[in-house]
């Protein structure tokens, strides 16, 4: 846990965007946000989907 504090504090006093692979339930997003990350990606929002319906998924929302 420490180190993924590590990873954001320094990411973001570079002024870089950290986007969290691989968050799979509701509870690894809290701590992700909790911790100032506040992009992500995995299971808990989508399996992995070809391209054309990915863009399909954008257009709906």
């Amino acid at each position: 846990m420490e180190s993924i504090s590590t990873i954001i504090t320094i990411a973001h006093s570079l002024d870089i965007d950290v986007i969290a692979e691989g968050v799979g339930t509701v509870e690894q997003r809290q701590l992700l946000l909790d911790k100032c990350c506040m992009h992500y990606q995995g299971y808990l929002f989508s399996k992995p989907v070809p391209i054309d319906e990915f863009e399909l998924l954008l257009r709906k929302s």
